[in-house]
């Protein structure tokens, strides 16, 4: 499923859609390059679960928990400062992944050969003035949501 995205609005828009279509537990990983809309989305996602503080990348803590009152945590991971993947060892971030909470990795690929595999890729690339995004789901529960996706977003 592949769908342009023209601003900020329709960004946070795409993260409440994909909130209400994920089931709690579901691993995604968020491709994109720097300032792509990564963490946008996940603000998006957040707010529709019914998180109101701030959501910010968490670039220097690699990860940020988001206690939520309707359903388990949701753990946001930001890997681009990883400068060796053995590091989520130490974050104890296999129990995070492996977890009945949802996990979203922005820069998986710096967490090559330790993170488990995806459920649901959201790629995420520049289209000015917006940007594009791609959804690929593996699995039984990662191709239910990308199909939910597309029948659910304006072509």
């Amino acid at each position: 499923m592949e769908r342009y995205l023209p601003d900020e609005a329709a960004t946070l828009a795409f993260g409440a859609e994909l909130a209400r279509l994920i089931p709690p537990g579901l691993r995604i990983w968020l491709h994109g390059d720097l300032g792509a809309g990564k963490t946008t989305l996940v603000r998006g996602l957040l707010r529709a679960l019914g998180h109101s503080g701030p959501v910010r990348s968490p670039t220097y803590t690699l990860v940020e928990t988001y206690p939520l009152a309707e359903m388990p945590p949701v753990h946001h991971f930001d890997l681009y400062r990883l400068a060796d993947p053995e590091e989520l060892e130490y974050l104890g971030a296999r129990d995070l992944l492996g977890g009945s909470e949802t996990c979203l990795v922005e820069w998986p690929e710096r967490g090559a050969g330790f993170l488990p595999a995806p459920e649901l890729e959201i790629f995420l690339s520049h289209r000015p003035p917006g940007r594009t995004v791609r959804v690929l789901g593996h699995g039984e529960r990662g191709l239910a949501v990308a199909r939910q996706l597309e029948r659910s977003l304006p072509a």
